[in-house]
Parts: structure tokens; sequence; C-alpha cells
């Protein structure tokens, strides 16, 4: 089930908002959302729900056992329970997301003909892995207490808001609400209109990008030329970001109305200046991940300039493995440790800190480095796209030279593929994600008309939504590798 439904929208959601508000008290409601939560995701997964199940299971005894063992004063067994519970998690996500992958590269280099296991990967086994393991790291760092129930924890880790896209919630940031909670009217006027909000970006935004995104990536490349190549990838780096943004905004509004506070994903990536302050701003809660699991265990920037690269380059190397089995997101996140790397070693041309970052920049060094970390990302979304390196080192090559190499047969069969798919209505559905890209809201927030305004027009966005919905419109589900 996925929040741009009806099915969702008109069934689900109604239906335990209804029931939440009738229950009393917190323990209630959260035997409500847990079981919410299985229908919701057992709906698409049925099988697969048993998997999720267990690695709330698995991961709730990992902790208390922890936490015996540091009752105990037992600091190396603690440890050694700690690295188990990681390698669990991961041996978990290797073979149900990565199994067929390592055996078709096996079979590639080596040229043999091992057969594929044929496993289902559950939607979303990325996010909850990532989150049930945070849990137990943090009880082992003692960074939260161990939780004895075993059903909050799985509410923790199976909560429906976030569970198949995110945002990487950690369990120290809901620990208080999920026993102890207020379900006010203010706050769930602010989450349904932050639900409707995301909806209104996935469907008139997100999904409308995408059918110029799919067509294009889609085509034969006889009919890609230039031209072509540039709006694909136009297309496609809003389409990640407004459909991604937009999921996230819809699950801070669940949250907001149930109750729970969850943080920002996404603040306006498309506005940075170097590939650093964009991964400051990109899919934040799995940038944070990486940073206090991984980057800071390693040494972080503690151990000199080589090591803080190397660490770096570690991080953009397991961020590009967490999205995907091809070899199209390895090279993804290698490719953006290259650029980390890089600015690594010319930081004064990029801001050395904070401080920096504050002080009032020259306009000339901020436009040049908006235009830099833009083409970067780009280019990079062209690979993450791209079903093979090979699609997407040409489209690359197209984009930067097809221009050169144009004949008249390429530039007409580019025509005759662009055309019908640059109607007035997908133009106007660009500049407006363009426009929305910039913190343009946030600079009208104390406009008190247009603050009245926007709450107006939430209901008529909402009913659009669902009119969009009825008429059976594209609407694809991108996460599905996650």
């Amino acid at each position: 089930m996925v929040f741009s439904s009806l099915t969702f929208l008109c069934i689900f959601l109604a239906l335990v908002l209804i029931l939440d508000r009738i229950l009393p008290g917190v323990k209630a409601k959260n035997v409500l959302l847990l079981l919410a939560s299985i229908v919701f995701y057992a709906y698409g997964e049925p099988f697969c729900v048993f998997i999720m199940l267990g690695s709330c299971i698995l991961n709730y005894v990992w902790a208390m056992l922890i936490g015996a063992c540091q009752n105990k004063g037992k600091t190396g067994l603690s440890k050694l329970t700690v690295a188990l519970g990681v390698i669990q998690n991961l041996a978990v996500l290797g073979i149900y997301k990565y199994s067929d992958f390592a055996i078709a590269t096996v079979n590639g280099i080596a040229g043999l003909s091992i057969k594929p296991t044929g496993i289902v990967m559950p939607i979303g086994i990325s996010f909850f892995t990532f989150q049930a393991m945070s849990y137990v790291i943090d009880v082992y760092r003692k960074d939260c207490k161990v939780q004895k129930n075993p059903f909050n924890v799985m509410l923790y880790v199976s909560f429906f808001p976030q569970l198949v896209a995110g945002p990487i919630v950690k369990y120290h940031d809901i620990e208080l609400e999920l026993i102890n909670r207020k379900e006010t009217p203010e706050e769930t006027a602010k989450g349904v209109r932050r639900f409707i909000c995301g909806l209104s970006k996935k469907i008139f935004i997100a999904n409308y990008v995408a059918v110029i995104a799919d067509a294009l990536f889609g085509a034969p490349q006889s009919q890609i030329g230039a031209l072509s190549a540039w709006v694909g990838a136009i297309a496609y780096m809003f389409q990640i970001y407004f459909d991604f943004s937009a999921y996230s905004d819809m699950a801070v509004g669940l949250g907001l109305m149930f109750g729970f506070h969850f943080k920002e994903n996404f603040n306006y990536p498309y506005v940075s200046t170097s590939i650093r302050e964009f991964w400051r701003r990109w899919h934040v809660s799995l940038s944070t991940w990486f940073k206090e699991y991984l980057y800071i265990p390693l040494g972080g920037n503690r151990k000199g300039k080589a090591r803080t690269v190397v660490n770096k380059f570690i991080v953009f190397l397991a961020t590009g493995i967490w999205h995907g089995a091809n070899w199209t997101f390895i090279f993804w996140g290698l490719y953006h440790g290259v650029f980390q790397m890089i600015e690594e070693y010319l930081r004064p041309l990029f801001g050395k800190g904070r401080k920096d970052a504050e002080a009032k920049p020259n306009p000339v060094v901020k436009g040049l480095g908006h235009i830099y970390a833009v083409l970067v990302v780009m280019v990079g979304f062209v690979f993450f796209r791209a079903d093979t390196l090979s699609q997407g080192f040409f489209w690359v090559k197209e984009m930067f030279a097809g221009a050169f190499m144009s004949t008249p047969k390429i530039a007409a069969a580019n025509g005759q593929l662009l055309l019908p798919l640059m109607t007035p209505l997908n133009i106007c559905v660009l500049i407006f994600a363009a426009i929305l890209s910039a913190p343009v809201k946030d600079k009208l927030k104390d406009c008190k008309p247009l603050e009245k305004l926007s709450w107006a027009v939430t209901p008529i966005l909402l009913i659009l939504c669902i009119m969009n919905l009825a008429g059976g419109t594209y609407n694809p589900f991108i996460y599905f590798r996650f």
C-alpha cells in the first residue's frame, strides 16, 4: 500500500484515524497503530511482513542482551553482542537484497552460470533494517534505554508512516512519544496540511515529470540526442526530489496526526553550492545515519586529511550500495565520494565550515558554486536512473557532446520523441518544479494573507488529488529497490 492511493486515503487512513481518536490511552492506541502497520505492509507484501516482524523481534532480543550485559558490567560481552547484532542485520539485508546481484556479478566475471536464488526483496528493507540496527547500537552506546516492551520496539520499527520510504527515525527521537504523547487538534491540523502538501507534490509534480523521465530513459538510444538527454536528466532530477521529499512530507504529516514528531529529511538540496552542502540537505536522515554509525566510528576527521578522505569514500561507497543492488548505484556512491574528496582538498573554494557558510558569500562565487553543484548532482542522478552503466555513460556523452555529433536523422528522431512530451502542461510543471526547488515558501511564510490563503487552498488540493487518483493517472512507486 502506498500513500498516494485511494485505498490508503479513503479507507486505511480514515479508519485508523477514527479508531485512534476513539480508543482511550496510549497503550490502546499503540496496539492499534502496530496492527495497522502490519496490515499496511502485508497489503502489498503478505509473506515479507514476517521478515519485517522477525527483524523487530531479533533486534529487541539483541538490545535486551546488551542491556543485561551492561547491567552485569560485562563490557566485552556487550561489545560482542552488538557486533553480532550488526552482522545479523547486515546478513539479512545482504541475503534478501544483494544475493542475486552477487551471483550475477560472479557469473559475469568468472563466466559461470550459477542460478539466481529468486529471493523476493521486501520493500523498504533498507529503511527498517537501518532503523532497527540504530536502536541496538544506541542501546550499546547508552544513548537510549532498553525498551522492555517488545510491542513498542515493533511499533517503532514498523510504524507505517516511515516504514517503506523513510525517513530513518532514531529510537531516542521518539522514545518518550511511544509511551506518552498528546494528539491535539492543532497538531492534527498541521499534520493533515503537511500530508496534503506532500501528496500534491507527488501527484502534480513528481508524477508528471516522471512521465517525461521514464519515456526518455526508456527510449532506444538511437532516438536520444543532446536536447532529449538534458530534458530527461532535468526531469528525473525533479522527479526523485519531489517524489522522495513528498513521501517525507507525508510521513511527517502522518506522524503529527498520531502525536509523533519526525525530523525533517530534506532542506532544499538544489540550492547547494557544493556537494558537501548537498548532502547536508538531501536525505538528511540517511546522511546522519552514516555519519553517526559509520563515519565517526571509522575515525571521522580526527586522524588527518588523508584518513578523512578515505573515511568519506567508504561512507559514499556504502551509501551507493544501500540504495540498490546494481553497479549504477555503486558508481553513483563512488562518484559522490570523488567529489567529496576533491572538495576536501579544495576546501577554501567551498568554505571551511559553518562560520564560512554563515558569512556573506561573494555572489559570483556562490553562483558558480551553485551551477557546479547542480551539474554534478544531475550527472550523478543520470547514473542513478540508468539501467546499466553503459546507458549512463551514453547519456552523459549525449548531454555534453551530442550537439557536436548530431545528424539530421538523430535530430528528427529526437524531435519525434520530445515533441509529444513537451506539452504546455508538462513545460509548466517543469518550471513550477524549478521554482519550488528553492525556498520560496520559507520566504513567504511571514506573509499572513498568503498563509491564510494556503490554508484555504489545502482542501481544494486534496479534492484534486483524489480526482486525479480516481482517474487512474500515472503513479509510479520508485522505492521498490530500497
